[in-house]
C-alpha cells in the first residue's frame, strides 16, 4: 500500500503584510523583514517564496557581486533557520520600466532591462540553492487592445522562456497564470496557456505551472480542475493556495473561507493526483484581512494550514467504495448529499 503524502507548506514573506488599505489608514505596523523566518517553522512552515529584491532588496543599484554577497547572506540566514527556498520570481511590475508590459513591452529598452532584470533573478536563485523561477507575467497584456501585436507579443514570451532555458540548464520555469489586474486583460490568463507555452519551448520538461486559486476564480474557471489539467500533464509544479470571493479584486483570503467545497476538491485532486510525493510544497498565498489588529499578524497562515490538511484528513476518510458505486450508477444526488454531509460531519 502506497504511504499517504506527507505535505510540505510554504508561503512568502508578504504573507506576514502590514495592513495597508488602499481607502484609509494602515492598521498594523511594520514588521521587519528579517525577523519573518523566525516564524516559519513554529507555524509549521519549512519553505519560503521569494521575489528576487526580497532576497536582494534594491538590486536595481547594486554590481554583480554585491548582489551575490547579499544572497549568500539570505542562504546563510535561511540555513539557519532550517527554511528551503521555493522560488524566485522577478518582480517586473514595479518598476517605472514596465509599466506597460516586462517581456512585451512596444518599447526594445524596456525590454532589455527585463530581460537583465530576469537574468539577475536567475542568479539570485542560484546563489541560494533554488532551482525554480516563478513568472507572474503581471503586466503582460494590455487595457485595450489595440495597443499591442498580441501574435508578437506570444511570441517574445516564448522567446524569453528559451533565453531562460539557455541562460541556465538547470533551472525550472513556473508559469503563474492570472487573468487580469493589474492589466485589464493578460495574455497568459489560464494553465493552459501556461502549459501550451511550456509544450512550444525548447525544453518542455523544465516549464512548468503554479497554479493559484484566486487567480482561476478570477477566470470564472474552476481551481480543482485547472490544477486535474496540469498534474494530467506532469506540470503541477506548485499551488498557491486561498480563496476568492466572486470576480472581485484578487483577494487572498483564507484557503476554504468563501467556498470550502471548492477548497475540498482542490484537496481531492491533489490527493489523487500525489501532489507533493515529489517534495513539492503547498503554497499558502493568503493575506490578513485588512482590518486586522496585531502584529505580526500570522493567525492567517496557521489557519489556512489546518484547514487543509482538516481537508486532507475528510478525503482520506471518505467512504471511496460509495462515491465509486453511486459514480457507477450515476446517482449524483445521492453522491452530493453524501458529499455534503461529509464535510459538515453528518453521519
Amino acid at each position: 500500500m502506497t504511504p499517504p503524502i506527507t505535505y510540505r507548506f510554504s508561503f512568502g514573506p508578504w504573507n506576514i503584510s502590514e495592513g495597508a488599505d488602499p481607502f484609509g489608514p494602515d492598521v498594523r505596523k511594520t514588521f521587519p523583514h528579517e525577523e519573518k523566518f523566525a516564524l516559519y517553522r513554529p507555524l509549521g512552515f519549512e519553505g519560503v517564496q521569494f521575489h528576487d529584491d526580497d532576497v536582494v532588496p534594491g538590486m536595481d543599484d547594486l554590481s554583480p557581486g554585491q548582489i551575490l554577497t547579499k544572497a549568500g547572506a539570505v542562504k546563510t540566514m535561511l540555513a539557519n533557520q532550517g527554511l528551503t527556498p521555493e522560488f524566485v520570481a522577478p518582480r517586473l511590475w514595479f518598476s517605472p520600466q514596465t509599466t506597460d508590459g516586462a517581456y512585451t513591452s512596444n518599447s526594445q529598452a524596456d525590454r532589455a532591462y527585463a530581460w537583465d532584470r530576469t537574468r539577475k533573478c536567475i542568479d539570485i536563485a542560484r546563489a541560494i540553492d533554488c532551482k525554480g523561477i516563478v513568472l507572474w507575467l503581471a503586466r503582460e497584456g494590455s487595457y485595450i487592445r489595440e495597443a499591442k501585436d498580441a501574435k508578437l507579443a506570444y511570441q517574445r514570451l516564448l522567446e524569453t522562456l528559451n533565453a531562460m532555458l539557455d541562460y541556465d540548464p538547470t533551472i525550472e520555469i513556473w508559469i503563474e497564470p492570472k487573468p487580469n489586474e493589474p492589466t485589464d486583460q493578460a495574455y497568459v490568463p489560464t494553465i493552459g496557456h501556461a502549459i501550451a507555452l511550456a509544450y512550444a519551448s525548447n525544453d518542455p520538461t523544465r516549464v512548468k505551472g503554479l497554479i493559484e486559486s484566486a487567480h482561476a476564480v478570477l477566470a470564472g474557471l474552476d481551481a480543482s480542475d485547472e490544477m486535474s489539467f496540469a498534474l494530467a500533464h506532469d506540470k503541477l509544479a506548485s499551488v498557491h493556495l486561498n480563496d476568492q470571493n466572486g470576480l472581485k479584486y484578487d483577494q487572498d483570503k483564507n484557503f476554504g473561507a468563501a467556498n470550502l467545497r471548492a477548497a475540498f476538491n482542490q484537496v481531492r485532486v491533489l490527493e489523487e493526483g500525489g501532489y507533493g510525493r515529489r517534495g513539492e510544497f503547498v503554497g499558502l498565498d493568503v493575506k490578513a484581512m485588512r482590518t486586522q489588529r496585531g502584529c505580526p499578524v500570522t493567525d492567517h497562515l496557521k489557519n489556512s494550514r489546518e484547514l487543509f490538511l482538516h481537508l486532507v484528513d475528510k478525503w482520506r476518510t471518505l467512504d471511496h467504495a460509495l462515491v465509486a458505486q453511486l459514480r457507477d450508477t450515476r446517482d449524483h444526488e445521492a453522491l452530493e448529499l453524501y458529499i455534503l454531509r461529509h464535510l459538515m460531519g453528518i453521519r
